[in-house]
């Protein structure tokens, strides 16, 4: 584990650099989780074993810090993300970013996009969130709400439920960072998500689980031309489900 010092937040981000001679991955997780939970197998996988894998817990998240006075906003994500990246001194990158991780993906693809060589995202949130998805249940309580009970109660349901993979990497969460990212999606980006998609004039390809679909937005991608794939026999959570074949697609991807 590695870490990275953002000045403006007087806050380490904590992060995995697994090294490799190919070209850089940055992966980005979504709500709740963390990278350092997520990808370990898929970056362990032989199709993958040549390239450096940069695993990131955002802020607020797993093994990193989580100031209070954080806005957790997904531009406020990318922002601190450009300088890491450049920190570092990566070209040709590949982002990948799940879920909530996505619109951070693509807007931190517009900020560095000389540095970026593909952009791939797995079943990205692209429009604000709307009923049914867990970042509208979760803005919908006031942030003290969440903060007294309401982050205790999605751990509880989520436990009950059987979700316990998320719910375990979701109590590494501050429950600010939880509860703003959520309201950031439901409301959505300034110019929205699928908007900055469509206009980044890089490689993209959007992976979906087969037992996602259908989905709308598999539909409105396909027409509009966004290059797609399916991995089978997996839901949303594809990291965790097949973290073989979601590195085989990953790698398969690039090489195009």
């Amino acid at each position: 584990m590695k870490e990275y010092f953002i000045d403006d937040q007087n806050a380490y981000m904590r992060y995995q650099d697994f090294p490799g001679e190919s070209s850089p991955i940055l992966f980005i997780h979504g709500l709740g989780c963390a990278g350092s939970f997520d990808y370990g197998e898929v970056v362990s996988q032989e199709c993958l074993k040549n390239h450096r894998c940069i695993l990131i817990d955002l802020l607020g998240a797993g093994y990193s810090d989580k100031p209070e006075d954080f806005d957790y906003r997904v531009s406020s994500h990318a922002a601190y993300l450009k300088s890491f990246v450049e920190s570092l001194e990566l070209t040709n990158l590949t982002i990948f970013g799940h879920s909530l991780g996505g619109p951070i993906a693509i807007e931190l693809a517009k900020l560095c996009l000389d540095r970026v060589e593909h952009l791939i995202l797995s079943e990205p949130n692209l429009d604000a969130s709307v009923s049914g998805s867990s970042s509208f249940e979760i803005a919908a309580f006031s942030e003290k709400e969440f903060v007294d009970y309401g982050f205790r109660k999605v751990l509880t349901e989520s436990q009950t439920s059987g979700n316990t993979m998320w719910a375990a990497t979701l109590s590494n969460w501050s429950p600010y960072a939880v509860h703003r990212l959520s309201v950031n999606a439901v409301q959505g980006g300034e110019v929205s998500w699928r908007k900055l998609l469509y206009d980044l004039k890089i490689p993209k390809t959007v992976i979906f689980g087969r037992k996602s679909l259908p989905d709308d937005d598999y539909g409105s991608l396909d027409r509009d031309g966004i290059p797609l794939k399916v991995i089978e026999n997996v839901g949303h959570s594809m990291a965790w489900e097949n973290s073989v074949e979601v590195a085989q697609v990953t790698s398969d991807i690039i090489k195009k």
